[in-house]
């Protein structure tokens, strides 16, 4: 019975596999022969129905900001875009030439929504708005939240942006890539190397020089990100106590604190080794020695060699000795344009002797070397412990002349504009919805407010599972095939090997007595319940006889 179930499954699965091939087959005899007969007769297909309308509405400020901006107006209105000159760069490429546009994206679902779109590739770009007031860093946090789609994907470049340090040098006209900043946040890509950059400027308390700070990098593969060409919605959360949060659409990605998160650390270490301490001469770090008793032993050969010629070994038979290897190649002919002069003497070049083909090889046949049994190589004595040794030297600590203790680095220096300053080899970056906030809350609506509307009118547009599937099999009517198997193959397993087990075979051996007796349902019950493996029919009567009587 397992061999006929095993049986009828090899079988289905052949038959299936047969039909596949048959459509392959099918599929490339109409592609080859009949193609344009085929186009010419195929009836239109219906058009897909159309996506749910999303209605775009521009977000607004659900309370307090900083800075908010959707473009939905359609101008640069209240941005300033740098006219400045990178520094040690040749002249060519030294200028922030990139053209910055407000408009919709290229294949948007939402009509009216547009955003801050880098057009240029291979440029500078430079671009600042000013806030409505000063952030200063105290009691409250900093949210910052932005969107960006890759609408070409991502070679090399970035997406990041600047919050500008409030000096008195600060003019957006000479935006550049040394203009003073409080934090840098966004994503950027080069190869295959996908970073989300946090970084942040600190201002050394003793010396008031600043150095970067960079977070952790995220555990999360990014690269999705960079490459699906969806509005992405980035969030940093920069909180009073020290801690940090990164978001991509809303889901944390990156966490941590300015204190244990950042390299390098906020504080340096409180003791430092001595520059000027210097290891004594005589300071022995070796753990071992050579032995100085040893001595090597009078049967110790140095010279005998590693290899040695096969005694045991001979020519096989019919080796070709007056044959070489290779020969010059007899339908070479030296081309037209040779001039030895220039070019020296033509020489065919070389192939393989076709007569060395057969033999069991050509030329002069050498004895085969072997390992050496005697070699031993040059002797050397053995190593013991070092009853001298000291350790590995190491200057001894000092304390650190330039050592501070910085506990609330969240205190960063206040900024008074939000600046793109970018290179990219992708063109069309698209941004939108950018928003400086102290409530995570009014962060929150404002991304469901334009993201979110992003994200559910890209959803409408996309078909479901099975409208996809639909769809490919529509292009591949092979797929019917797979997709009968797929729904077929267990309804198909569960017959034969549940309904034509144990319980279904009693069924087929006993159904007489159970219409002898008139009670099949009752029959059922006792088949189900009780193994009558073995029994007689007349036994079978017997029990069923003796249930009813019960």
């Amino acid at each position: 019975n397992m061999e006929l179930k095993l049986w009828l499954l090899v079988l289905l699965l052949a038959i299936g596999s047969v039909t596949l091939r048959a459509e392959d087959d099918e599929d490339d005899i109409v592609e080859d022969d009949d193609e344009t007969a085929v186009e010419s007769e195929r009836e239109p297909e219906p058009s897909p129905p159309p996506a749910p309308k999303v209605t775009y509405k521009a977000p607004v400020p659900s309370g307090e900001v900083h800075f908010a901006e959707s473009f939905d107006k359609g101008t640069l209105e209240g941005w300033v875009v740098s006219r400045a000159k990178k520094e040690d760069t040749d002249e060519d490429i030294s200028k922030y030439d990139g053209k910055w546009e407000v408009e919709e994206m290229r294949e948007t679902n939402l009509a009216g929504d547009k955003g801050l779109v880098l057009k240029s590739r291979a440029k500078h770009h430079a671009i600042a708005g000013i806030l409505k007031r000063p952030f200063v860093f105290d009691t409250k946090p900093l949210i910052l939240q932005y969107e960006v789609n890759f609408q070409n994907g991502i070679e090399c470049g970035g997406a990041y942006i600047k919050l500008l340090s409030k000096t008195k040098d600060l003019v957006l006209e000479k935006f550049y890539d040394k203009t003073p900043y409080t934090i840098m946040f966004g994503p950027d890509k080069c190869g295959e190397d996908y970073k989300l950059h946090f970084i942040f400027r600190h201002k050394n308390p003793k010396t008031g020089e600043y150095e970067e700070k960079h977070a952790k990098r995220p555990d999360v593969d990014l690269k999705t990100y960079y490459s699906d060409k969806k509005t992405h919605l980035y969030t940093l959360v920069l909180n009073p106590d020290n801690s940090f949060q990164i978001l991509i659409d809303q889901t944390v990605v990156n966490s941590g604190n300015l204190l244990e998160d950042m390299t390098p650390p906020i504080n340096p270490a409180q003791e430092i080794e001595d520059p000027d301490d210097q290891k004594p001469e005589d300071w022995d770090e070796r753990p071992k020695i050579a032995d100085p008793d040893a001595a090597k032993p009078d049967d110790w050969d140095e010279d005998a060699p590693a290899k040695i010629p096969d005694e045991n070994a001979m020519k096989p038979e019919g080796w070709l000795d007056d044959e070489p290897e290779y020969i010059a190649d007899p339908d070479a002919e030296k081309p037209e344009d040779w001039d030895e002069d220039m070019d020296g003497e033509w020489e065919a070049p070389q192939v393989s002797n076709t007569k060395c083909e057969s033999a069991p090889g050509c030329g002069q046949w050498k004895v085969p070397m072997i390992d050496n049994p005697d070699y031993k190589g040059k002797w050397k004595a053995p190593m013991i412990d070092n009853t001298n040794y000291q350790g590995v030297w190491k200057p001894r600590k000092i304390q650190n002349p330039d050592y501070f203790e910085d506990l609330h680095p969240f205190k960063m220096t206040p900024f008074i504009a939000v600046g793109l300053e970018l290179w990219s080899m992708s063109s069309d970056i698209f941004f939108d919805n950018f928003i400086i906030t102290t409530d995570k809350a009014v962060a929150d609506q404002w991304g469901n407010d334009g993201w979110g509307l992003k994200k559910t009118a890209e959803g409408a547009a996309e078909p479901g599972v099975v409208g996809q599937l639909m769809s490919a099999a529509e292009e591949r009517p092979w797929l019917w095939v797979i997709y009968i198997l797929i729904v077929a193959l267990p309804v198909f397993l569960v017959i034969v090997f549940c309904c034509t087990g144990k319980v279904g075979s009693q069924k087929c051996r006993f159904s007489k007595p159970c219409r002898t007796f008139q009670q099949e349902e009752f029959c059922k019950l006792v088949l189900a319940e009780q193994d009558v493996t073995g029994l007689t029919e007349g036994s079978f009567q017997y029990v069923i006889a003796s249930k009813l009587h019960a």
